[in-house]
């Protein structure tokens, strides 16, 4: 990837540049037209592909999350015309689409359609439609859609609040871009699908790379924390179906024997409460033990009861636990009441009760048995020495 990086850093240069007359476009090549998107697109036009079709036709049907980020749609659903004829946004085949909601707009949801069936679609009124005019190549507006630039602008632009935020369609109409002739904007499309085209490649490789260091990942993990760290010891059948077979001197003891799990809630509201940091779910990274962020339960406006746990406790999500969200307390905090705050007592090492947590025999027992863990079901191995 660092050589295809480099590659397009060694672009030549135009013979000549001018100002563009906006400060973040900077200087263009002397050629170029500059133009507001008013005069080069039509921003959400009627679709007259869909003013041919019969009211029982089928069109494609868009949802939000039926658009890629950066490029792409999932054309699985239909719809019957008539069923969909209002209160819906209308496009067709050539029309680029681009999410006009927070946060789908910054994540650079936005696709070009091709595909559709019979060549229309009704989507989500969250959508944006973009028609290029004759001046501009529709993949050429595409790119333009999907650019960093674009996307920071709109976003200044949004207005309501909250997650309600939108990019107004007179952004799109007054966005000033610089337009070469349109046979060198074929060519930039041609040299852009190539390149993000190799760069997707390489991203795919990757990804499916990690994917593989994930599962190896997850059987070390399971592996040591069920049989140590001798791969020639002698096993012994450990009574309990999901863990299977363990080393032959390990103990196996009821998890309520030996480990602590706390009782009571806290009102966030209130000091010394209000200052601590407050731990949910949706802070620690799946299957990692990994705390992601970290607020005081004042900055997250808690107001429900939580548990207090101390420095060290394991404190692991008992909601979806396929996801395996756990994380040792950093300091003495809070933790939402989806969460389990546990302490290991004399003979179970809190580390050591995390990375069994993080096994894929406990993960998979969890997922079959939602009963609580007070229900002393769960059993934990120890070595004896």
């Amino acid at each position: 990837m660092a050589n295809t990086l480099k590659s397009l850093m060694k672009l030549p240069a135009y013979p000549k540049y001018k100002p563009s007359g906006a400060e973040w476009l900077g200087d263009v090549p002397e050629h170029w037209e500059l133009k507001r998107g008013r005069f080069v697109m039509c921003v959400n036009p009627p679709a007259p592909r869909l003013r041919v079709l019969k009211p029982e036709d089928e069109v494609s049907f868009v949802p939000m999350d039926a658009v890629g980020v950066g490029g792409g749609l999932s054309l699985e659903q239909t719809r019957i015309l008539s069923d969909v004829s209002s209160g819906y946004t209308e496009f067709q085949d050539g029309d680029v689409v681009v999410a006009k909601i927070t946060p789908c707009f910054e994540n650079g949801k936005a696709a070009l359609a091709s595909g559709l069936l019979n060549g229309a679609a009704y989507g989500t009124t969250e959508l944006h439609v973009l028609r290029a005019g004759p001046t501009m190549d529709r993949s050429f507006l595409f790119y333009i859609a999907i650019s960093d630039t674009f996307q920071k602008l709109g976003e200044s632009e949004m207005y309501g609040a909250g997650g309600q935020k939108r990019v107004p369609p007179e952004f799109n109409k007054n966005f000033r871009t610089s337009l070469p002739p349109p046979t060198e904007q074929s060519s930039i499309v041609a040299f852009l699908d190539q390149q993000t085209g190799r760069i997707d490649k390489l991203i795919a490789k990757k990804r499916e790379l990690i994917e593989r260091l994930k599962e190896k990942r997850t059987a070390l993990i399971s592996r040591t924390v069920t049989r140590g760290l001798n791969p020639h010891v002698k096993l012994k059948p450990s009574g309990v179906e999901w863990l299977g077979d363990v080393p032959e001197h390990w103990e196996v003891r009821k998890f309520s024997r030996e480990v602590a799990i706390a009782e009571g809630q806290v009102d966030p509201e209130k000091e010394p409460y209000a200052s601590m940091l407050l731990i949910g779910p949706e802070h620690v990274e799946s299957c990692t033990g990994r705390l992601l962020q970290q607020a005081t339960a004042s900055d997250q406006a808690a107001e429900s009861g939580k548990y207090l746990s101390s420095k060290g406790d394991v404190i692991y999500s008992k909601i979806r636990p396929a996801l395996r969200k756990l994380v040792i307390a950093p300091e003495d905090c809070l933790c939402s009441a989806d969460m389990y705050p546990l302490r290991g007592r004399n003979r179970v090492e809190n580390q050591f009760l995390a990375w069994f947590f993080l096994s894929e025999e406990f993960s998979g027992w969890s997922v079959l048995d939602p009963t609580e863990l007070r229900c002393q079901k769960l059993t934990v191995t120890r070595s004896m020495n």
